[in-house]
């Protein structure tokens, strides 16, 4: 998304409810100065990307999020991963740039994701599963 896209689907986001143009624009227009047909075809093209689903009403159309936040930001780092060469090195990476509260975050997912059933591997783990 481009900086403008992500301005407005904040905004969409944040609301969570379907919203018009007219509603966009006049909260974007606190921060810059905006024109109403610019907003206009930002929704038009995040329409278009599947970012938004929209729905007639009159003349205008209302626009809600397909998906949240949280899902367009794991689209992303997993784009990101696919496309290394080296997707190890890449998540090693990733990791070191992590805060004590970002890698805490990162145990609670991996928590939630195996679920109560399954344990955490013990040490000497290898990430087939196996022992060494």
């Amino acid at each position: 998304m481009g900086e403008l896209e992500d301005a407005v689907m904040t905004r969409v986001w944040k609301w969570n409810r379907p919203m018009t143009v007219r509603e966009v624009l006049e909260d974007l227009q606190q921060e810059r100065s905006i024109a109403y047909t610019t907003v206009m075809t930002v929704l038009d093209n995040l329409h278009q990307k599947g970012w938004v689903r929209r729905e007639a009403e009159g003349r205008a159309y209302r626009y809600e999020a397909v998906s949240t936040r949280a899902a367009y930001a794991a689209a992303l780092m997993n784009d990101a991963w696919s496309q290394s060469d080296n997707p190890t090195a890449a998540l090693i990476a990733f990791f070191g740039m992590m805060s004590e509260e970002q890698r805490q975050a990162l145990g609670d997912a991996i928590r939630i994701v195996r679920g109560p059933e399954t344990p955490a591997p013990g040490p000497g783990a290898v990430p087939d599963g196996g022992e060494r």
